[in-house]
């Protein structure tokens, strides 16, 4: 037996109960029995709807959780695009500078710091990207 048929036959108890009561006292207590039964089936439907309210919150909260851990709506084709063209942009000024001032040793510290940042941004964009792709997310056991 199912927990929902477990609470079907509690609901099927009480109703005889009450029908049983009804019987016994008469017609003088109808209203106040039905009340009651009515009640209890109130208490049930309020219990189930919170039960149902905390899970989808609960699920809410993963999700926003696992969105948050993800690459973000506002992460477009056109923003990684538009970093890329703005890096390579200050490449050529940087390149120049570093290897104006410190010839070949300031054009590979200019070069490493645009990859660096470009890496930084491709591995915040899409945090799957180096090396993990083929493994299963741990929050992707508790799915069901």
């Amino acid at each position: 037996m199912t927990g929902m048929d477990a609470r079907d036959t509690d609901l099927k108890k009480e109703l005889n109960a009450t029908l049983r009561a009804r019987g016994e006292l008469g017609d003088e207590y109808e209203s106040a029995l039905v009340d009651s039964f009515l009640e209890k089936v109130d208490q049930r439907i309020d219990g189930a709807v919170e039960r149902r309210v905390r899970r989808q919150l609960a699920e809410q909260q993963m999700t926003v959780a696992r969105d948050s851990r993800s690459p973000k709506a506002t992460d477009t084709w056109g923003e990684r695009f538009g970093f890329g063209i703005v890096s390579l942009v200050l490449a050529v000024p940087l390149s120049a500078i570093g290897g104006g001032v410190a010839h070949l040793p300031g054009l590979l510290a200019a070069w490493l710091g645009i990859v660096g940042v470009n890496v930084v941004q491709a591995a915040r964009t899409d945090p799957g990207l180096f090396g993990r792709r083929g493994h299963r997310r741990q929050d992707d056991a508790w799915e069901d």
